[in-house]
């Protein structure tokens, strides 16, 4: 979101176009698949809590058709990430608001750890807003690099860790590369390896695709669920403690 600050009493009317600029700079289809992805996310994380709390007994975590789902959902956003990259800096990196929404996907991916390690029995280190916050600072250099060398880094990130595995990947310090021989125990988990490889993907996608900023979605549900995608940071971060919260109080209340 752009901040606008006012400097006379008369910029009100001033800012009107500033705001309407700041509206066209948004590609609509971006906004319209974030707002799916956060859809879908929803949805997992009310199954996974419903499993949590006893209330199901549907394989959300093991059975392979729910854990494609929610690498699917993943892998959404880490692409979107590439290619949202490439519509605000394909032009040239804009410092501050880069700086800006990286310290809050920081903040946010700081919150899950520090939430999950009261309220779950495996904290998530390296989740999927670590994930964006560490893949954007990686991904930058690509914006403007040659299509053909993007596309061949991201074959390496996505083949590495199917041929190559070493114990030194076990350090704490080696936890967000994801080389070590076998994964860690948790709930949430999008290492570098393989998982950068879709947002430089993303990067890709978007240096090939023509990002038209400005129109609107087609129809007022794909309008609807691009508002969703315009604030699915904030969605993200309180949609898992209300839910959470929520079916913890029904389990208190109708539970011994």
């Amino acid at each position: 979101m752009a901040v606008l600050t006012a400097t006379t009493a008369g910029t009100d009317a001033g800012a009107e176009p500033a705001r309407a600029a700041g509206a066209r700079r948004r590609v609509a289809w971006l906004d319209a698949a974030r707002g799916v992805a956060i859809v879908a996310m929803v949805l997992y994380h009310g199954s996974f809590d419903l499993l949590f709390f006893g209330y199901v007994d549907w394989p959300v975590t093991s059975h392979p058709l729910w854990r494609a789902f929610a690498a699917g959902i993943a892998s959404t956003f880490l692409f979107l990430v590439g290619v949202s990259l490439v519509a605000a800096h394909g032009n040239g990196i804009r410092w501050r608001p880069f700086l800006k929404r990286l310290a809050w996907v920081v903040a946010g991916a700081a919150a899950v750890t520090i939430g999950t390690a009261f309220a779950m029995p495996m904290p998530i280190y390296f989740g999927i807003l670590h994930a964006i916050a560490l893949f954007s600072v990686l991904a930058l250099p690509f914006v403007r690099a040659p299509v053909a060398l993007t596309a061949a880094v991201a074959a390496v990130v996505f083949v590495l860790p199917h041929v190559w595995r070493d114990a030194l990947f076990y350090a704490p310090w080696a936890y967000p590369f994801g080389l070590a021989p076998h994964m860690p125990v948790t709930f949430d988990y999008e290492p570098i390896f393989p998982w950068f490889a879709v947002t430089l993907l993303g990067v890709v996608a978007g240096r090939l695709v023509r990002l038209v900023p400005g129109e609107k979605p087609v129809g007022p549900v794909w309008r609807r669920i691009a508002v969703l995608g315009r604030w699915s940071f904030p969605i993200y971060l309180l949609h898992q403690p209300v839910l959470f919260g929520a079916l913890m109080g029904i389990a208190m209340l109708t539970r011994p």
